[in-house]
């Protein structure tokens, strides 16, 4: 008997025919009107009309097979209990060996059809489970909406991602690489025998307490990523953007001291001298418009619009300026009117200024006969020839931008120049480029 109260698929597992002691195959035949013990015979006994002792060839009968279905229409009772047989056989999750070992359904199908009906089924539900859920029915006025969270990011081994989140695992809610990982090597020789003597047997205990001790800081290290939310480095670097840039200089400061105090009095005092800051700010903004001699707010905003006016004319001066400056060079006049072409477009410029130091920049780099200027469109030539980079490792420094693009859905700066080991500034203008034109997206 299989552990549903019903007979398994093994034949081993069923009674034998009492006609020919043969293993019974499904379907066969149960005597409705002998027994107990149940009296069964196979087919080939039935359609001979087997007798034996009080049983005889008229009685009712009733035909035994597990070829119907139970839960699903597709899915028949035999196939139920080899699914449930494969599972504990393979274990919950290995759904590619489980369907390996039952033969008749594909991976996805054995999936949905465990999840639907022996995992999410109401029916197979606890009755304290609903008792509980009806007290808090009863104690709640409105119910609680459930949303299907996100299936976890899987990270893989030695990605940016990884390494941004701690090394750690949602899937698994544990790190790939542990906090002094080879903690237990020192163990691995030790034996506590009887003939040991008493410093021998002090000095073993004392490698014992020494990796305790480790343990618990490997603990205490893992306590402070979890509750600080240091696993998902992102998250937490774009919470720290929205502060001003003298509290986030205060942020890194402090930051050494988050695990003297807990995660919720830690962000209570960087929130507290971010309202401090805006407070100063403000108070300083009335202290100028009392030394311009305004007193009241409607004041107070025409003297910004005037203000905001003023720089904008001083900007406009100095632009002229640049342009009195650098007419009589033209590929400087050139270079000057492209990057204002992308500051009026909302664009950040992708082509630097020369420098007032009185040295002139490097010509452009001459692409005739360099291998891999035929895969180039004319944007990226004039790219590699304003940035002095071979088209081949442009290509290379490209394509590796867009699969990490790809991977973590959005890419940063630091991130690309992890990437590509070269002067940052030519990074910087590598992917501003790839931004502008839409290869990649920041993250």
């Amino acid at each position: 008997m299989d552990r549903l109260g019903s007979f398994s698929n093994d034949p081993s597992d069923k009674p034998p025919c009492r006609g020919c002691s043969s293993y019974l195959m499904e379907p066969y035949i149960k005597c409705a009107e002998c027994g107990p013990p149940p009296f069964f015979l196979c087919l080939q006994c039935f359609t001979r009309g087997f007798e034996y002792k009080k049983h005889q060839s008229d009685h009712t009968y009733e035909i035994m097979t597990s070829d119907f279905p139970v839960l699903d229409p597709s899915w028949t009772a035999q196939e139920e209990m080899a699914l449930l047989e494969a599972v504990m056989d393979c274990g919950f999750g290995n759904w590619q060996d489980v369907a390996n070992q039952m033969c008749t359904k594909t991976k996805e199908e054995c999936e949905k059809h465990y999840m639907k009906h022996f995992i999410n089924n109401p029916l197979f539900a606890s009755t304290l489970l609903n008792l509980k859920q009806a007290e808090e029915a009863k104690t709640t006025d409105t119910a609680i909406p459930f949303h299907s969270v996100d299936d976890p990011p899987r990270p893989t081994f030695d990605s940016l991602l990884s390494r941004d989140m701690a090394g750690y695992m949602p899937a698994r809610a544990d790190f790939i690489e542990e906090f002094d990982n080879y903690a237990e090597w020192d163990l691995r020789d030790i034996d506590f025998v009887e003939d040991d003597s008493d410093i021998l047997h002090a000095l073993k205990m004392a490698v014992v307490d020494i990796y305790h001790s480790r343990l618990k800081e490997r603990q205490r290290r893992k306590k402070i990523i979890r509750d600080h939310g240091l696993i998902n480095l992102r998250k937490f670097q774009l919470m720290e953007r929205r502060y001003p840039k003298e509290v986030q200089d205060l942020y890194e400061t402090m930051r050494r001291f988050a695990r003297i105090v807990g995660p919720v009095e830690h962000d209570k005092f960087i929130e507290s001298h971010a309202l401090e800051f805006e407070l100063r700010r403000e108070i300083k903004r009335l202290q100028e418009y009392r030394t311009a001699g305004i007193t009241n707010f409607c004041s107070a905003r025409t003297y910004d619009h005037l203000k905001k006016t003023r720089e904008e004319e001083r900007l406009k001066r100095t632009m002229l300026s640049e342009v009195l400056q650098y007419i009589q060079d033209s590929s400087a006049c050139q270079q000057w009117l492209r990057r204002q072409a992308d500051i009026d477009s909302g664009l950040s410029p992708s082509i630097p200024m020369a420098s007032n130091s009185g040295r002139r920049s490097a010509p452009p780099l001459n692409l005739t006969g360099l291998p891999g200027t035929e895969k180039l469109n004319e944007k990226e030539k004039e790219l590699c020839q304003m940035v002095r980079l071979v088209p081949g490792a442009y290509l290379e420094y490209k394509s590796a931008l867009l699969n990490e693009c790809n991977k973590q859905g959005g890419l940063r700066l630091a991130q690309a120049r992890a990437l590509i080991k070269i002067d940052v500034n030519k990074t910087r203008k590598i992917y501003d480029f790839l931004i502008r034109e839409g290869y990649i997206t920041k993250a």
